[in-house]
């Protein structure tokens, strides 16, 4: 891993340490499509539409998440590469610092 996607990675986990944003992050995730309106994760977040937009922006600014336009809504799907890549490092450190073994 380069230094560049180190600190890639390192912008995404501290997007993602926040509990609402991995919620969203999930939800977006598991809706058919792939994508998710904003107006369907105010119900989720549980928290202002404000404070979800300023989550999704979080989101986005670390590349994890894509919003597009559609009329008055935003619609938000995952970034695929982003997703994993944060997932392949995680797998990565457990499998040399032997987690993963111990976890089989």
């Amino acid at each position: 891993m380069s230094i560049r996607t180190s600190g890639d990675v390192a912008v995404r986990l501290k997007a993602l340490a926040d509990p609402v944003r991995l919620r969203l992050l999930r939800e977006i995730g598991d809706r058919p499509g792939g994508e998710s309106c904003v107006c369907d994760l105010l119900d989720v977040a549980d928290v202002s539409q404000p404070t979800l937009s300023h989550h999704l922006k979080i989101l986005r600014t670390a590349g994890l998440v894509a919003g597009d336009r559609r009329g008055t809504w935003v619609y938000y799907r995952l970034i695929p590469e982003a997703v994993i890549e944060v997932a392949e490092l995680l797998a990565d450190i457990a499998t040399v610092s032997g987690v993963a073994e111990e976890c089989r």
